[in-house]
């Protein structure tokens, strides 16, 4: 894994010669885009998060068609975070790609997303079609529980990002769960 993690730090870090690592090493450009990402996760989880707890059960007297209505609202907070994420990881992609707790946070961000695909594609009619008074089905109760798990434990690798910085190692080190250190 280490020879591809030279390649994606190379190519990202070329890429963000294109004026984003500029824009993102001046004074105010770190601290707005942290602020966007913040906003964006913000529009995310808040919808997700009132998805997931009616499909959890509360709220039974609200038909999911009406918190349905949050996914556009849950999509622009993704778009937002995608982008924003994006020119950090263009910025300093060493502090990253060699990050566990970034690795971790994109392995729950394919688990979320595999769970949502599941989801759609298996119960998501049968869900939506109950009334306020149906019981939700104990699968969409899983998904619910899944996602939420899922989203909280992306919210807190982000956070950790911070604090697990990657460092110049021998080739025995190991500086995380999915990589091995890059001798520079």
């Amino acid at each position: 894994m280490g020879s591809f993690q030279v390649w994606v730090e190379t190519k990202l870090l070329s890429a963000g010669a294109l004026g984003v690592a500029s824009f993102m090493q001046t004074d105010w450009g770190w601290p707005i885009v942290e602020s966007i990402h913040f906003m964006g996760l913000t529009l995310l989880f808040g919808s997700i998060a009132a998805w997931d707890l009616r499909l959890l059960g509360m709220c039974k007297h609200v038909p999911l068609r009406a918190f349905h209505r949050l996914v556009p609202v849950a999509v622009l907070g993704f778009a937002i975070n995608v982008s924003s994420g994006s020119m950090f990881l263009m910025t300093d992609a060493d502090q990253y790609v060699y990050n566990p707790a970034f690795h971790l946070k994109l392995l729950f961000l394919s688990l979320a997303g595999l769970n949502v695909l599941v989801f759609y594609l298996t119960m998501f009619r049968r869900v939506n079609a109950l009334g306020p008074a149906g019981a939700d089905p104990y699968s969409a109760k899983v998904a619910g529980a899944v996602s939420l798990i899922c989203w909280m434990s992306i919210i807190v690798c982000g956070r950790m990002i911070t604090f697990y910085r990657p460092f110049l190692c021998r080739e025995d080190d190991v500086i995380g769960f999915l990589a091995h250190c890059v001798i520079r």
